[in-house]
């Protein structure tokens, strides 16, 4: 064999292991996007085949913000009884009580007994903290919950890690009937579900691997909601 061609030789020997570990990260890729989809479809089934509960009943009510639909219904909820108090978690700190209460049409009696804003929540591990700020204030048991479907799953995961002794009850904010629609076709629609299973893949993960996360609360961040007016 002449020197070249023992050069050639040694060159495919060395390839070889590259080659082969090239191909195992080129397998676990395409395992983990193939995982990925799956969830991401089963995640989007889960969302799609929420409904309402037909006669829900819980001690108390809360209502993570992102828009006067969620609210309406949770109002709406508390005035059949559905609950004996309402939390709005998550309101911004230059929006008030009154400004809610006139925006969903109810009335002053009802928001002095029954109703408690809260501007402290940032984010949804601040709906969850700031809940179980009110819930241990109030003694609570089962909550329902309101906000919109594609929401729901990682609004009970923030709620449930942050409270794990509470009945959470799932009232999800229908806006599109994601079951009789092509959703895959919708840029908008599927650019939520995707924005949203992404966060609660995160954190999933997180509260797997039990890492510490910030409060969202602007307390904890030292900027103290005003107070409701």
């Amino acid at each position: 064999m002449t020197e070249g061609q023992e050069n050639i030789g040694f060159a495919r020997r060395r390839r070889g292991p590259m080659r082969r570990f090239v191909r195992l990260i080129f397998y676990v890729l395409l395992i983990c996007i193939g995982i990925m989809a799956a969830g991401f479809l089963y995640f989007a089934d889960e969302v799609a085949s929420l409904q309402p509960p037909a006669a829900p009943v819980a001690d108390a009510i809360v209502v993570l913000t992102g828009g006067f639909q969620r609210i309406d219904q949770a109002v709406d909820l508390l005035k059949s009884g559905a609950g004996k108090r309402l939390l709005i978690s998550g309101v911004h700190p230059t929006t008030t009580g009154t400004q809610i209460r006139r925006n969903t049409q109810s009335s002053a009696d009802l928001f002095k007994c029954c109703v408690d804003i809260g501007h402290d929540a940032i984010d949804t591990i601040g709906n969850a903290n700031e809940t179980a700020n009110w819930i241990r204030d109030n003694g609570y048991e089962s909550i329902l919950v309101v906000t919109n479907n594609y929401h729901m799953p990682r609004s009970l995961l923030e709620l449930r890690r942050a409270n794990p002794h509470i009945s959470f009850i799932a009232y999800p904010v229908v806006n599109s009937d994601l079951k009789s629609q092509n959703w895959l076709r919708n840029p908008t629609t599927l650019r939520t579900i995707l924005s949203e299973y992404a966060k609660y893949s995160i954190a999933y993960i997180r509260d797997w691997i039990g890492a510490r996360t910030p409060s969202g609360l602007r307390t904890e961040q030292g900027t103290i909601p005003p107070a409701d007016q």
